[in-house]
């Protein structure tokens, strides 16, 4: 696990997160009006992961259930991804439900039945999990409830992970849905992270062969003041710096809520701020598929041209591993 952690963390590369549901997958298809059929999410997957070049900046992809079943060029997914030099990993939790007795607030579903889930796919080739819980910001929320559930849970899905011989990323994920201020999404992030810690080494889980995927600290969407990068650079590292240990080797950011060019601006701030007491790197979602699907659009003639879009982000934020990236990079 510790070869994994360290090869997932190698300079200039971070993860591509490719992990999304049938639902969530399905509502970016029908925007486009492509039919997320098996066969589509397939082809689209397979466009991202033959990418010319991939493996320079990415280290890891984060598959979803269906995927990590399917084949490409004649071999299973993840098969196929180790020999360009990408290393196989998996989400394993089954999405989120209404925490009851709580309104308005989530915890993470997945428990039963994950000690077997994660010895198939280890079987099948991943060497890395991830489990994400989601944090409500608003009147009252979040609240000590709903941290302390996700936080359980996240801690049992991570020693559950080490004990089949996989790296766990932990995803405690507080969300910019709402009016909530940068100090407030400041103080969730920051309880959130705290009760997760002290989870994670009550269940005696290895830090050290551990990942944290966290949201950077934005304000909410409604939020009639939206922070400038600095002082999102500054909220995030100071929050950081009060909640996650020294023994975590990375946090390797989502991108939920940001533009493509934000996500890559705000991780290169910070790293040019470094050194940290963890590596920063990245673990994105939309902010590196954004482009590469409307480029596509489900049409065949467009696959270069898509694919030409997944390496030019992935390059921008390889250079934003280590604070080498200037906006004017950007096309």
């Amino acid at each position: 696990m510790e070869s994994t952690v360290t090869a997932l963390l190698a300079p200039g590369k971070g993860l591509l997160a490719a992990d999304e549901s049938l639902k969530t997958i399905g509502k970016r298809f029908e925007a486009l009006k492509i039919a997320s059929t098996e066969e589509n999410r397939r082809a689209y997957r397979e466009l991202l992961f033959t990418t010319h070049g991939l493996a320079r900046h990415i280290s890891g992809a984060i598959l979803f259930d269906e995927t990590i079943r399917q084949k490409m060029e004649g071999a299973l997914i993840p098969g196929a991804l180790a020999a360009m030099g990408i290393i196989p990993g998996i989400k394993v939790d089954k999405g989120t439900a209404d925490l009851p007795g709580f309104a308005g607030e989530k915890f993470t579903q997945g428990l039963d039945g994950l000690r077997d889930r994660l010895a198939e796919y280890r079987d099948l080739g991943a060497r890395f999990t991830k489990w994400r819980a989601v944090i409500a910001v608003g009147a009252g929320l979040p609240t000590p409830a709903c941290i302390g559930a996700n936080a359980r849970a996240l801690a049992l899905f991570a020693a559950l992970s080490q004990e089949a011989g996989l790296v766990p990323i932990v995803e405690p994920e507080v969300l910019m849905d709402g009016e909530h201020t940068i100090q407030e999404s400041f103080f969730a992030t920051k309880r959130a992270l705290l009760a997760l810690y002290d989870e994670l080494q009550r269940q005696g889980v290895r830090l050290e062969e551990t990942l944290l995927k966290p949201n950077m600290v934005l304000p909410g969407y409604g939020c009639p003041v939206q922070d400038s990068d600095d002082s999102i650079t500054s909220h995030t590292l100071t929050c950081l710096r009060q909640t996650v240990p020294a023994a975590v080797p990375g946090i390797v950011f989502l991108s939920g809520g940001q533009t493509d060019e934000q996500a890559t601006a705000r991780l290169n701030a910070m790293n040019a701020l470094g050194p940290h007491p963890w590596q920063l790197s990245f673990s994105y979602g939309r902010a590196l598929q954004g482009p590469v699907l409307r480029t596509w659009a489900g049409r065949e003639e467009n696959a270069a041209a898509a694919q030409e879009e997944l390496a030019y982000r992935a390059h921008l934020n390889g250079l934003a591993r280590n604070g080498s990236y200037t906006t004017d990079m950007e096309r």
